[in-house]
């Protein structure tokens, strides 16, 4: 699902425009990003949290120039589901 079809599927069902709903997915994911960015975690109950995870340094391989290199210790953005957003796609999801 792309973010038009969410702002397409959210105008229908509340009956709001598109140009509206649209400016509210990009501000939310605009907070969000902004959020991560500084340092806070989102938590929202019943959907998930989104986190700030970090990877400690390791060594890696260029295969091209079969060098070891060293990547430093970073962070990156995470997405944790929550317990009844993650039961409800195990329950209902079939496998492919």
């Amino acid at each position: 699902m792309t973010k038009a079809e969410i702002v397409t599927k959210i105008s229908d069902k509340l009956g709001i425009e598109k140009g509206d709903v649209q400016a509210t997915v990009e501000t939310f994911m605009e907070e969000v990003k902004a959020s991560l960015e500084s340092g806070d975690n989102v938590y929202l109950r019943g959907f998930g949290s989104f986190i700030i995870k970090t990877r400690a340094e390791k060594t890696g391989r260029n295969i091209s120039k079969n060098t070891t290199i060293k990547i430093p210790a970073h962070n990156i953005p995470a997405f944790k589901p929550a317990k009844v957003f993650l039961e409800g796609v195990k329950s209902n999801v079939l496998v492919k």
